[in-house]
């Protein structure tokens, strides 16, 4: 029977966040190489025991246990191992919409493509958890994507470089700041939740806002829970009082909502309501 191909809904490379292409671990044999080659999807290495040599462009970095080096897309490399102390190393590859972001986070790109973990305990236990996923029958993926996140995770924890921050990084901490709000405003959060969330100093996060937005993250947060509340009054469907909508977007005490809101929009809640 033949199949039409438009019948087969097939999951496109790089429209999700993240997708894991391969994981392996290898010992190599003195003088083992690959290359000069091209990759289409982002590929890390970490070196275990040994050594070995890592090329891009006109860079060679030598390198030895405990460091790791990022391969791009579309990026000519070459890597060899040591000919008298070959490296053993795990590797994992991956692409999709978030990745040249996590890089980014972790401070890893084309220009900075090595990184060096003094405790390699923790890569080496994810990298063995990868190991053991790849035998799973039905729940092989999620076990991957979980663990490619843990792993991006680690390498964002271990970039302490404490530069000052460029207009991209700021533009990243003030996303994450949005998509926090936008996940937990119905919930009692306050500004310094969010700083926390984002690894900023609540001034500093302060002087971004205002910075690139005009405002404060206070002010971010209270517009956007008041909004939110507009929304519900206009929703007749669900019938709230003015106490269920207060609580619906983070306020617990309807008159301190009532006062926000009237401040905000310049008539009360009750009035709004009514007129829409």
């Amino acid at each position: 029977m033949a199949y039409n191909h438009k019948d087969i809904d097939v999951n496109r490379l790089n429209l999700t966040d993240i997708d894991i292409y391969q994981c392996g671990q290898e010992k190599c044999k003195p003088g083992h190489s690959y290359g000069p080659a091209v990759r289409d999807h982002y590929l890390i290495h970490f070196i275990y025991n040994g050594r070995g040599i890592f090329q891009v462009g006109e860079n060679t970095y030598h390198l030895e246990a405990g460091q790791g080096f990022l391969i791009c897309p579309d990026i000519v490399t070459y890597y060899q191992a040591d000919r008298h102390n070959p490296w053993e190393y795990a590797w994992i590859g991956f692409h999709g919409l978030k990745a040249k972001d996590y890089l980014n986070r972790a401070n890893l790109s084309l220009a900075n493509p090595v990184f060096s973990d003094t405790d390699g305990s923790p890569l080496r236990f994810i990298f063995e958890e990868m190991t053991a996923a790849r035998k799973l029958k039905r729940s092989r993926e999620i076990k991957l994507i979980g663990l490619i996140y843990v792993f991006l995770s680690h390498l964002i924890e271990l970039n302490v470089s404490g530069s000052t921050p460029d207009n991209n990084s700021k533009e990243n901490y003030i996303k994450k700041a949005i998509e926090y709000i936008e996940k937990n405003y119905s919930r009692h959060i306050k500004v310094i939740d969010i700083a926390n969330h984002v690894g900023l100093d609540r001034s500093y996060l302060w002087s971004i806002f205002n910075e690139f937005l005009n405002t404060s993250p206070q002010q971010y947060l209270i517009n956007y829970r008041i909004n939110k509340a507009c929304e519900l009054m206009k929703n007749r469907n669900l019938n709230l009082s003015i106490g269920d909508i207060s609580r619906s977007v983070g306020y617990k005490d309807p008159l301190t909502f009532s006062k926000t809101f009237k401040k905000t929009k310049g008539i009360s809640p009750l009035h709004y309501q009514k007129q829409s």
